[in-house]
């Protein structure tokens, strides 16, 4: 059955490679991006490509934006919208920690509120949240996305318990460190903090996303997997075999303590002092 899906924050990464790939397969895709000039480029590299895909702006924090979307007829919502605003809790200013939730926790479920409704009246659809590994734990420097990420896994499992009943899924998808930029950009936020930067905790003029990163055409197969429904896998770790180190570190809170590691560095924290920016894994 032909499903149309409509996918949020297509301009770049993840969002712009599956759009394509699902294009390129023949699905309808309706691909939308945050500012109007990112539609003109993407039309071009559209026709460029020579597929097919409906590309419109959407601002997932924009109310006339969101209500807009609603009228569009689909039948799979792919969140994949967001931000990263990196930094350590004590340093990073207040807009931007209100921005990181705005942008990946407000705006993307009061999309979903009007798509769910009539996903409930039709009696079906899908729902997918592209959350992250950093949903499921959290590094030093990363508190504030990692903290939007553990709010949409909070959000995304209610709605799946709620929606279930109406024959509407939900589901995850958690990317691991993929080499797009995203994760290089989170650690260049502190360049439009409005503070004074000689007074902060930690020096984030020296400071890099603290882990190599895989190459991002791994996630655009096992993503579309997930968004055209060739999986009822709730939770979607990719790549797989960050599933095991997840789970052990998910584990590992149990037994931390409060007391065992004060006055040490967190080796998290000291290898994005150390760690070249935008280096890949081997």
């Amino acid at each position: 059955m032909t499903q149309t899906v409509l996918i949020t924050g297509a301009g770049t990464g993840f969002g712009k490679n599956i759009a394509f790939a699902l294009a390129e397969k023949d699905h309808p895709v309706i691909a939308t991006v945050e500012v109007m000039s990112q539609v003109s480029a993407l039309e071009q590299e559209a026709r460029e490509r020579g597929v097919k895909m409906k590309i419109e702006k959407l601002d997932v924090t924009n109310p006339k934006d969101r209500e807009k979307a609603w009228a569009w007829d689909i039948d799979v919502l792919v969140n994949n919208a967001a931000v990263k605003e990196g930094g350590s809790l004590v340093d990073i200013p207040e807009a931007n920690l209100r921005h990181q939730f705005e942008a990946n926790v407000f705006g993307p479920i009061l999309l979903t509120k009007g798509f769910a409704r009539k996903m409930v009246e039709n009696k079906q659809g899908r729902i997918v949240f592209v959350s992250s590994v950093s949903g499921i734990t959290t590094n030093p420097l990363s508190g504030p996305y990692s903290g939007s990420k553990h709010t949409v896994e909070a959000f995304a499992m209610a709605l799946s318990k709620e929606l279930q009943e109406f024959n509407v899924e939900v589901s995850t998808i958690n990317p691991g460190p993929y080499l797009t930029g995203f994760n290089d950009r989170e650690f260049e936020t502190w360049k439009n903090w409005e503070i004074d930067l000689d007074d902060t905790v930690f020096d984030y003029r020296k400071t890099a996303f603290p882990s190599e990163q895989f190459d991002p055409e791994e996630v655009t197969e096992p993503a579309i997997k997930v968004i055209l429904g060739e999986t009822d896998q709730y939770r979607n770790v990719i790549p797989e075999k960050m599933v095991s180190q997840l789970q052990d570190t998910q584990k590992s809170v149990w037994n931390k303590t409060t007391t065992a590691d004060l006055g040490k560095r967190h080796e998290s924290v000291q290898k994005s002092y150390d760690i070249e920016p935008g280096t890949p894994a081997e």
